[in-house]
């Protein structure tokens, strides 16, 4: 199973779980929560440690919205599109982090693993409408101009990092 995917981080999340089956969605959150994404390598390894079969592993991960197979940014704009939203404008929003950030509605992550763009139906703060998160925090009352201002300033937070 050596494929040049480095393990180590994988185990030591299930041994923290001690192997137990019971604990896959906490496991997979776990490694989810550090690669921002489920790599495909780790779905044969984990099913294995864990006593289960790959199809089981690969079920859960596909079944709960919030696991995503493919890699995803360090930051993570959810931009909401639910009708409070909508109505106050939140798609002009959306094609500005889209222009800003050059990506398309095929490409949601930028090629330096920086930045993905999402659309939700609801972030649930429909009076601040209209909103976007960036990972977990809510922007109220965004505009398009707003929202340029806001990727330079994560951008220079990056650098920082």
């Amino acid at each position: 199973m050596n494929n040049g995917f480095d393990y180590s981080l994988v185990d030591r999340i299930l041994d923290q779980y001690e192997n137990d089956p019971k604990f896959i969605i906490a496991i997979l959150q776990e490694i989810h929560e550090h690669y921002h994404y489920l790599p495909r390598e780790v779905f044969p390894h984990v099913a294995k440690k864990l006593g289960v079969s790959e199809a089981k592993a690969f079920s859960v991960a596909t079944f709960y919205e919030n696991f995503s197979l493919e890699p995803k940014g360090k930051y993570v704009i959810k931009v909401c599109d639910g009708t409070a939203c909508h109505v106050r404008k939140s798609i002009p929003i959306l094609e500005r982090l889209r222009k800003d950030l050059g990506l398309s509605e095929g490409q949601k992550t930028t090629d330096d693993l920086l930045f993905t763009v999402e659309t939700v139906s609801c972030l649930g703060a429909c009076g601040l409408a209209p909103v976007l998160m960036v990972n977990e925090t809510v922007h109220a009352a965004m505009t398009p101009d707003k929202a340029t201002e806001l990727i330079k300033q994560l951008k220079e937070e990056a650098k920082n990092d």
